[in-house]
């Protein structure tokens, strides 16, 4: 049996879920290789970079870690290392990436990191930006990350093209990964006693995968994801109204390991601003969706994404995306000033005043933590079922997921991870759960 050279790999995740699994999938690339994951980055004898391209920020950020990265190898002495930028900064700038950190070893986009060992091995090329999705799961390792939730990359790409987005760009088109080689992952997880699994896509509830020939779409899967026994619980993000089938609403109904939470971004609530967003749906579309999942699922709990200060956006319809919040009551949202991106047609708009955009951002946030805070306190009083999977910071604390999404924290002697369990919630925080001492 060849020994293989014990090396480390350091890997920082940046943006969405789909950054985490695409992480995890590189981790279980290089681990036949002889490597293991550390948390200290000058101890790396690899360092990846997985970025994320959505906002100014996020981008920056990781010209900013690189210079931390060099400093902290400088001050050991240690020059070997190889550094990588993975993921989407990589798939959108490219040659870029080593004009201005020219430290970088190698560049791989979120459809080509499965070539990362071979690039290293042959020490050649610096940039692997193909979209090559097919290729890619085909070549991947599937290796669970969790020994209690996992993430699954079903859908990638997209072809919405919304003005402000750069996903189509640096993710490619939409492709759906066939039904059986979902499935087939999830067996793997099972074996290491999985009971929750997270489904992924740019445009998840735009799944057209395959089975035995035939196209079949989300509610099938979800159907068919049902059927794995020791599977408790299916979550799936990130979703687009214009997606939202009857047979998906209604499995929200029929399907009893489906939570009773979904994650439907709208952006604004003006159509105006909607329009020049190319969302392709309006206001009423919106709310249509929202009140047929109420009224078939009164309990379900809504998320969404806001965009505020959008080119053109006025106080008026400013109002009227909070007059949808107030009318929906999410359980919890995301907002963000708009961040306007190189090649997308936004760019070429004219933004309007930074204090403006401030300001509605911090109306639009205070509302909508309100709305958690009220939502969280409803289940003060009341017992939750939660799925625990990780200790807490404290000593016997336990923390875990309600059906809902929220965070409940416990307090037990007993090792909870692992167990769904009905616990009586007795506090509420604006962001979490505390549930009666066992």
């Amino acid at each position: 049996m060849t020994q293989l050279n014990h090396k480390k790999i350091f890997i920082k995740s940046y943006g969405c879920q789909m950054n985490v699994y695409d992480s995890n999938r590189i981790k279980d690339l290089f681990e036949p290789k002889g490597y293991s994951q550390t948390s200290k980055v000058e101890d790396a004898d690899l360092v990846v970079l997985n970025t994320c391209h959505i906002r100014e920020k996020a981008a920056e950020k990781v010209y900013s870690d690189i210079g931390r990265i060099e400093k902290a190898f400088s001050k050991n002495k240690k020059q070997d290392y190889k550094l990588v930028v993975a993921g989407c900064v990589a798939q959108a700038e490219g040659i870029e990436i080593k004009n201005r950190a020219p430290r970088v070893d190698y560049v791989v986009g979120p459809q080509s990191y499965q070539n990362l060992p071979e690039m290293i091995n042959k020490n050649k090329e610096f940039i692997s930006d193909d979209f090559l999705q097919n290729e890619k799961f085909k070549s991947l390792i599937f290796k669970s990350s969790n020994i209690v939730s996992e993430f699954i990359s079903i859908q990638e790409g997209c072809d919405k093209f919304c003005s402000f987005c750069v996903v189509p760009y640096t993710r490619g088109s939409e492709f759906s990964r066939p039904v059986k080689e979902i499935k087939d992952e999830i067996k793997q997880y099972i074996d290491n006693g999985i009971q929750e699994v997270i489904l992924l896509g740019q445009n998840v509830n735009a799944y057209h995968g395959q089975n035995n020939n035939k196209d079949v779409d989300l509610a099938y899967l979800l159907e068919s994801i049902s059927e794995f026994e020791q599977i408790k619980r299916i979550r799936y993000m990130t979703s687009h109204p214009n997606d939202m089938s009857d047979s998906l609403i209604n499995s929200h109904v029929s399907n009893e390991k489906l939570m009773p939470f979904i994650h439907l971004p709208i952006q604004s609530g003006s159509d105006n601003i909607l329009k020049k967003m190319n969302r392709k749906h309006t206001r009423n579309k919106y709310l249509e969706i929202v009140n047929k999942l109420k009224s078939k699922r009164p309990d379900i709990a809504m998320s969404s994404d806001f965009i505020v200060g959008f080119p053109g956006e006025t106080d008026d319809d400013f109002d009227l995306t909070m007059n949808l919040i107030e009318e929906v009551e999410f359980s919890i949202a995301y907002s963000f000033m708009f961040s306007p991106r190189p090649g997308t047609p936004a760019h070429k708009l004219e933004d309007i005043n930074k204090n403006i955009k401030k300001a509605r951002l911090s109306a639009l946030q205070s509302l909508l933590k309100e709305q958690q805070k009220n939502f969280n306190m409803s289940f003060v009083g009341k017992e939750l079922e939660v799925l625990f999977d990780r200790k807490g910071r404290n000593q016997n604390q336990y923390i875990g997921r309600s059906i809902y999404n929220q965070s409940v924290f416990i307090t037990s002697k007993e090792n909870l991870i692992g167990k769904i369990l009905q616990v009586p919630i007795i506090r509420s925080t604006d962001f979490a759960l505390e549930a009666k001492k066992q």
